[in-house]
């Protein structure tokens, strides 16, 4: 009887034990910046404009903390500018550069594995006139670097390259990349975003015009982020107001955040000493996943000079990424599909589509990206997770094909729709006839709505995220859940009568509950 109890606890545990394998995503914030952002928030609270005792002791700190920065990135002081995030300084640089330099240059060279603020920046900007070509990548993400030479140009004004990519991990030679611009007088712009604390900064070295940074990534606070701007490189910011950060980025500093990206970045060394031991952790999920699955793909390079040492991009053939996410977070394992500022999506990753993947491959892959707190526990514990699930021991969420969906079901009293789409499909197209529309990333803010004696139907445009969601709630207790597999997207092919007789009836939106 002992043994039979000490047994289930070992299986208690182990069912219980949070994982977080998302750094990539976010950070943690460390206890050392925590306490020196509670220190600024309870006693300096001045305004760094002011001239007054608080106002110039805030005033120190911020320029503490610039010092700070450029120090990590090996930079001087007066070329960092502070900014609210990653995204901010690329959007700042993007737009300016095109500014000063367009129509007597119209061209922008990038690459197709960028970060989505990027991306999507040079979305606009063509409409704006602007010419971007993407330099093409291997199938591990590395620049062409022939290519590039090929594009970059005299009608090219700026050269875009993101130093460590936060999907794959792949790292690219930024210096080659530098030269390669400057042969045709064109700009750099480096996102850093994933790669400080992880390999050695030096954008003096690289002799990049602007390089960006986030606080987040590095265990340090959300909503602040770092522009380093090359002196001479020209630059007009598209804030106006105030004289702050020298006239080149209005609005009040958030000092609070400001001192937490410094205090951050003072312990760049000690993360760079730790870049071995999760270098060496991440060789052993591979191996292990390995012997799991043999034929998983690993699409992150594993020549370390050319990937995170945290880093793991892998696809499992024939298992769907959404299920195993969704299992892993029902396990307590936190892993994503892709960037973090893409979720809510159910498109495929526009990196792993460019490092060759088909679609289908891409929604069989998962990004695992380890941090200063994982453990070799962690990683047998996610092993032994993804073990059970691709053998097929455990599965919780029942699967409802589309050709299953059929008007009994729709109009049942036993089912409760649950419609979890993103707001821009919803005005796209119309949805499951009886649903309930709740926003997705606050699905715990409705639940004390949702029928505990129903059999709930969750959908999504592609049953990515539904699935996800139906393993969320088999965590929160609810029996009977079923996904729609291959969501909306689906059903409207197969059941096209049923959707054009049926879509959009008697729809309710559920208000979420206040949080107290």
């Amino acid at each position: 009887m002992e043994i039979q109890y000490f047994e289930f606890l070992k299986h208690l545990v182990r069912f219980n034990r949070q994982v977080y394998l998302d750094h990539n995503a976010t950070t943690p914030v460390s206890d050392r910046v925590r306490r020196k952002m509670e220190r600024v928030l309870k006693y300096q609270h001045g305004n760094p404009s002011s001239f007054y005792g608080l106002g110039r002791k805030s005033a120190g700190l911020v320029e503490q903390a610039r010092n700070q920065v450029s120090q990590a990135i090996h930079a001087d002081p007066s070329e960092v500018i502070f900014t609210a995030c990653a995204t901010e300084s690329n959007n700042a640089v993007l737009k300016s550069v095109a500014a000063h330099f367009y129509p007597k240059r119209k061209k922008i060279v990038s690459t197709p594995i960028e970060h989505p603020s990027v991306m999507n920046t040079l979305t606009y900007l063509e409409t704006q006139g602007v010419a971007v070509e993407y330099c093409p990548v291997d199938d591990k993400g590395r620049v062409l670097l022939d290519e590039l030479e090929k594009q970059v140009d005299d009608e090219t004004f700026l050269v875009c390259c993101i130093l460590a990519n936060n999907e794959t991990g792949v790292i690219q030679d930024i210096g080659a990349v530098t030269k390669i611009a400057r042969s045709r007088g064109a700009l750099v712009l480096t996102d850093c975003v994933q790669a400080l604390g992880k390999i050695p900064i030096d954008v003096h070295a690289w002799d990049v015009d602007y390089a960006s940074f986030s606080a987040h990534k590095l265990y340090g606070p959300k909503g602040v982020g770092a522009l380093y701007v090359k002196q001479g490189s020209p630059f007009t910011p598209f804030f106006h107001g105030g004289h702050q950060e020298s006239g080149l980025r209005a609005g009040t500093e958030s000092v609070h955040n400001i001192v937490g990206f410094g205090a951050a970045c003072q312990e760049v060394d000690n993360l760079l000493a730790d870049a071995g031991r999760i270098r060496a952790l991440k060789r052993d999920l591979i191996q292990r996943l390995r012997e799991i699955k043999p034929d998983c793909v690993i699409n992150s390079p594993e020549t370390e000079s050319d990937c995170l040492p945290n880093t793991l991009s892998i696809t499992f053939p024939g298992v769907e990424n959404a299920g195993l996410m969704g299992m892993l977070d029902f396990r307590g394992i936190a892993v994503s599909a892709g960037s973090a500022c893409s979720t809510g999506e159910d498109t495929p990753s526009h990196v792993l589509k460019a490092i060759g993947l088909s679609d289908q491959a891409a929604r069989e892959t998962i990004r695992i990206s380890l941090g200063h707190g994982t453990s070799s526990r962690d990683i047998r514990y996610m092993a032994q997770v993804v073990h059970d699930y691709v053998e097929g021991r455990i599965s919780f969420v029942n699967m409802l094909a589309p050709a299953q969906l059929n008007e009994n079901i729709l109009f049942s009293e036993k089912t409760y729709i649950l419609d979890v789409r993103p707001p821009d499909d919803r005005k796209q197209f119309k949805g499951l006839p009886n649903a309930h529309e709740v926003n997705p990333l606050q699905v715990e803010r409705y639940l004390k709505q949702l029928p505990r004696d129903k059999q709930i139907l969750v959908y999504c445009p592609g049953g990515g995220l539904s699935v996800m969601i139906s393993y969320y709630l088999k965590a929160k207790g609810f029996k009977r859940v079923t996904n729609l597999r291959g969501g909306l997207d689906a059903w409207r092919k197969r059941r096209s009568d049923l959707y054009e007789k049926y879509a959009g009836q008697n729809v309710t939106v559920l208000e979420p509950d206040l949080v107290k």
